[in-house]
């Protein structure tokens, strides 16, 4: 999944969904083992401080914001991996299916 999003930029900002509500703060950046683009960003939710990940190919970055293309409810249900470790392949297979997004070859 290519992007054009630079990851030290998106750290601490505002990431909503594709409504505009509000989903939390981007905590971490992952990258594509193989290419180093970014793929995965990890955003601090609401009260319970849970990281979430969402998928960085279909999201863009407008006025500094992450706009992640999906609904509230389906980000929050994402599978729960922890953040500060490495996604393994089949966590991100998992989040591939979750969103259904095609899995690059």
């Amino acid at each position: 999944m290519q992007t054009d999003i630079d990851p030290r930029r998106l750290i601490g900002h505002k990431a909503v969904d594709r409504d505009g509500a509000k989903l939390g703060t981007v905590d971490e950046v992952y990258l594509d083992d193989a290419t180093g683009e970014p793929e995965w960003a990890a955003v601090r939710t609401g009260l319970f401080h849970r990281d979430v990940f969402v998928p960085l190919g279909p999201s863009e970055v407008v006025d500094d914001t992450l706009k992640v293309p999906f609904d509230r409810a389906l980000i929050k249900d994402a599978p729960d991996f922890g953040v500060g470790r490495h996604l393994s392949p089949e966590q991100e297979l998992q989040l591939y299916h979750h969103y259904g997004l095609d899995v690059p070859g």
